[in-house]
């Protein structure tokens, strides 16, 4: 793809300085960007990189000295970063039209218009696909799945049967939506699965990253609420609810008919029992251990899971834990050397009292 500066700014309306006409092929950071290139400079820190930057435009605040071939100011770089980079994307992720010759449809299946399937893809019987649906390759679509309008699966996503996929939502590479949940009970000895009939329904405009795996209900279905954004490695166990806007980290794992609200942040690794619930707007750090349902507001981390405030006071004592070690253990060379000399003060020399004693009593028995 290539674009004017000119043509940026008016997009951005933004007030241009320099040659207007310099083409611009991509998007880099300031400090690496070569001809070309579009930078940006949202951060203080970076304005010294403005000096030696090789970028033929940068984007930049009304409030920052313009430097380069083209400098694009505007009063919200972050907004306008956000607007270039989805103008580069939507060229990058053009696929052709159509049904690749080697995909397989099953019977009944409904495909929207303008929609594109990718070599080796497997769409199962009773599916219906919307309209501006882009599909990779080796992509398998079980039986009565559901697919929203503009919704972007990339290849080597597997959608088991049942699955219901909503509008503009995006799935990457290796994810598993609608896979069994992990149920058993024990009988005669042995740990007997748990048939799991429900389903997953995934809600317009979520994304879910790259290896991500979200298991259908026993009963019912799991639900990822509208707009939420899932990173890669998640795992969401049978009958979780997530709300709407939430955003979580990867590696996290959420287990059985637990309930996360709109507006949650969950940090990376954090862990969840089952059947808990997250109240709206609450923020769960890090590699946190939740143990039991988080009120909505709260800010919560470490394990188990509290307060972050208290964590923090937690983790600045252990901190002086070693310190702490050091100083009770001279204490307790102290005490033991204390006690010593008490000790050989009652148990050693007699007095010169005691001493003469024995000899006047001898001197006595002698007269």
């Amino acid at each position: 793809m290539q674009v004017t500066a000119a043509e940026i700014a008016q997009m951005l309306e933004g007030q241009l300085y320099g040659n207007g006409e310099v083409v611009i092929k991509g998007v880099a950071p300031v400090e690496e960007a070569r001809e070309g290139d579009i930078a940006f400079v949202i951060q203080r820190k970076y304005q010294r990189f403005l000096r030696s930057t090789k970028a033929s435009a940068v984007i930049v605040s009304q409030q920052t000295q313009a430097v380069a071939p083209a400098c694009i100011t505007v009063s919200n770089p972050s907004s306008a970063f956000l607007k270039v980079l989805r103008l580069f994307q939507s060229q990058k992720l053009q696929s052709p039209q159509g049904v690749h010759p080697s995909a397989l449809i099953g019977k009944e299946t409904r495909l929207g218009k303008g929609i594109s399937i990718g070599p080796h893809t497997v769409v199962g019987n009773r599916v219906e696909i919307g309209d501006g649906v882009i599909m990779g390759a080796n992509i398998v679509v079980g039986d009565g799945c559901r697919i929203g309008e503009k919704s972007f699966i990339h290849p080597n996503v597997t959608l088991r049967e049942g699955t219901e996929i909503g509008r503009n939502v995006v799935i990457y590479s290796g994810a598993v939506i609608g896979s069994d949940g992990f149920g058993f009970i024990e009988e005669d000895g042995k740990l007997c699965r748990i048939p799991q009939l429900g389903k997953v329904i995934v809600e317009d405009d979520v994304e879910i990253g790259a290896n991500a795996t979200i298991d259908r209900a026993t009963m019912g279905a799991t639900r990822i609420g509208k707009g939420t954004k899932i990173d890669n490695l998640v795992q969401v166990a049978h009958n979780v609810t997530v709300g709407k806007n939430t955003a979580i980290a990867a590696q996290v794992g959420i287990s059985g008919s637990t309930i996360i609200g709109n507006n949650v942040k969950i940090g990376g690794q954090a862990g969840f029992v089952d059947h808990i619930q997250v109240g709206n707007r609450a923020s769960v750090g890090a590699r946190a251990g939740v143990t039991k349902s988080i009120p909505s507001g709260a800010s919560v981390s470490g394990y188990p899971a509290r307060s972050h405030m208290t964590t923090k006071r937690v983790e600045a004592a252990q901190s002086k834990l070693p310190a702490l070690l050091k100083t009770i253990h001279e204490q307790e060379k102290r005490i033991s050397q204390l006690g010593e000399r008490l000790m050989n003060q009652e148990v050693g020399p007699k007095s010169q009292k005691e001493k003469n004693e024995p000899q006047r009593h001898g001197a006595t028995e002698k007269t």
